[in-house]
Formats: structure tokens, C-alpha cells, sequence
């Protein structure tokens, strides 16, 4: 084995173990951060597939991102923020939509469509869980004098 093949099956276990660490230590709202991320990076990676026509592996990374918006699409609480959640539900739809014509076509356009869709909401989400985690907004003390 050469070194180079070497340091990439090395690198490769790295980022793996990295990823099962960061996935284990996340709070909800951080595993949907690494969700985005996950898919922004796919479609990048398709990109580059695209590009070097290596078709197989372009299909593996634009499923790879239908496969976590979807996760995401079921995993919506359609009992709190309804609008917000439809909204998020129809957007997940659409980009799953758009990735299955992206793939068909071999468009980096739709990618990058995709990817700054994903790329705008993604700096709320990663606000979202750098706030101060809270206890239960029904033990604050505004719930308990009926504020």
C-alpha cells in the first residue's frame, strides 16, 4: 500500500470517528446542523463527480442528500410551528424534487440551487443551538405566575 492511499484510508476512518463524536455528543437541534452540513457537502461532492464523469458516484452523493432531507422532512413536529414546519416540509419536498431532475440531468446548476437553499438556512440553525439551553418553559417562573 502506498503512503498517499494510506493517509486517505487513514483520513477517511478520522473523519468517520469524528463524525459518530460529533453525532453522539449533539443536541437535536445540532444534529440538524450536522444534517445541513452533511447534505451541503454531498451536493459539493456531486459536484465534483459531475465534473470528472464519475456518474455512479455523483447518483450515491445526490441520494446521500435526498436521504437526509427526507430524514429531516419526517422528522418535523407538525404539533409546534405549523407554519414554520409546512414551510420547511414544502422546501425539503422541493429540493428532494429539483436533486431527483439534478441527477437525470447531470445539472450543477439544480446543486447549486440546492445548496444555497440549504446554505441560507443553515446560519439560523447553527444559532438555534449556540443559545443557552433553557429548562422547561413551563417550570420559568413567567409560566408559573401564568405569563
Amino acid at each position: 500500500m502506498n503512503n498517499r492511499l494510506a493517509l486517505q484510508q487513514f483520513s477517511k476512518a478520522y473523519e468517520n470517528d469524528a463524525l459518530e463524536v460529533a453525532v453522539y455528543g449533539a443536541s437535536p437541534v445540532g444534529l440538524i446542523v450536522l444534517l445541513y452540513e452533511g447534505a451541503i457537502k454531498a451536493l459539493n461532492q456531486a459536484k465534483v463527480f459531475i465534473g470528472q464523469n464519475r456518474f455512479q458516484e455523483k447518483a450515491a452523493m445526490i441520494s446521500r442528500a435526498q436521504d437526509i432531507l427526507e430524514g429531516l422532512r419526517v422528522a418535523l413536529d407538525h404539533e409546534k410551528g405549523k407554519q414554520v414546519t409546512r414551510n420547511l416540509e414544502d422546501l425539503y419536498q422541493y429540493s428532494k424534487y429539483r436533486l431527483g431532475i439534478a441527477n437525470l440531468n447531470n445539472d450543477v446548476n439544480i446543486l447549486d440551487e440546492i445548496a444555497n437553499l440549504l446554505g441560507i438556512l443553515l446560519p439560523a440553525w447553527q444559532e438555534l443551538d449556540r443559545r443557552p439551553k433553557t429548562p422547561d418553559a413551563a417550570a420559568s417562573p413567567a409560566a408559573k405566575a401564568g405569563l
